[in-house]
């Protein structure tokens, strides 16, 4: 797998999502284009691009770090409660502040984000059976409860509807000037890779860290954040895509190895390639109507998952 290869394929998808949509406008037309053609192209063909791309490089981004500094190849945000939190935060920053502005409900989304990640974390300092796949279960629960209060207090304020469509990842909304808050990802992106050997260096242990000179607690903490702030930008813009960060970092990892840095161009590049391809897919299967990228993720995403679980067990055995 060689990184031109998928560059290629990312330019061949990334073309295809310009001229698939209800509007028709196809490439033939690029060069003699009316002003509503080029109305749809920017304000919402090319945002909803950008926008896809980045929320699939951020997310596999987040869980190749989770999966290295947890040394657990089952833990992303989807299954560490991290998004849960996202989602909660949102609600409280729905309930407490409803004139707030985007960018001060993406500081509560993150507050929240990091808190219950931490919270995770200290789960997993406590448990002695730290088996592969019992990890992520723990993380899943923990999740379902933060969820479960969120549903609660939703419900008891009329919310629930609210925060139940606008939490679904949809890229349909993307349109310029409601996604440009996912640019955030971007430096962080760029500090994820400077710090990657020190990542790499992490998840070998906390004592094997510091005997090689390193700030083992610092380490963790600047991932834990990279982790909590991409995903509160991502739930925030576009809602929860889930499975993203667990399934593509694991397929990286498979052909290429545990080496975070190497890996971090990889893994930005197939996730996405895959929610470009899952966007796609849920513009034509039912076209003209949509389905939502949650949706069409979260299937496919949870199949893979599952085939990870029994391909486990069954080399185990």
């Amino acid at each position: 797998m060689k990184l031109i290869y998928l560059y290629i394929l990312l330019i061949i998808l990334s073309i295809t999502s310009l001229f698939v949509g209800v509007s028709n406008i196809s490439p033939l037309d690029i060069f003699n284009l009316t002003d509503e053609q080029k109305q749809i192209l920017l304000i919402s063909r090319f945002p909803r691009l950008i926008s896809i791309i980045i929320a699939g490089v951020s997310m596999s981004i987040c869980g190749l770090i989770m999966q290295q500094l947890t040394r657990n190849k089952f833990v992303s945000p989807t299954t560490a409660g991290t998004m849960d939190s996202a989602r909660l935060g949102i609600l409280v920053s729905l309930l407490l502040f409803s004139s707030a502005t985007p960018l001060q409900k993406m500081i509560v989304a993150f507050v929240f984000a990091l808190t219950g990640t931490l919270i995770f974390m200290k789960i997993l300092d406590k448990i002695k059976f730290k088996d592969t796949i019992f990890i992520p279960l723990v993380g899943l629960m923990f999740g379902n409860i933060v969820g479960s209060i969120t549903t609660f207090f939703a419900y008891r304020h009329d919310l629930i509807q609210n925060i139940g469509a606008w939490l679904q990842g949809n890229f349909a909304l993307m349109m310029s000037g409601r996604y440009e808050m996912l640019y955030i990802s971007m430096p962080l992106v760029v500090i994820a890779y400077i710090f990657a050997n020190k990542f790499t260096i992490a998840g070998m242990g906390e004592e094997f860290s510091v005997n090689l000179g390193l700030n083992y607690k610092q380490v963790v903490n600047i991932g834990l954040i990279i982790v909590a702030l991409m995903t509160s930008v991502v739930v925030l813009t576009v809602g929860i895509i889930p499975f993203l960060g667990l399934i593509i970092p694991n397929i990286v990892t498979i052909f290429k190895g545990d080496n975070l840095r190497r890996n971090l161009p990889y893994t930005a590049l197939l996730g996405a390639i895959f929610v470009l391809i899952c966007d796609i897919v849920g513009r034509v299967i039912i076209f003209p109507y949509e389905i939502p990228i949650g949706l069409t993720v979260g299937v496919i995403g949870s199949g893979i998952f599952l085939y990870m679980l029994l391909r486990r067990n069954h080399h185990g055995l």
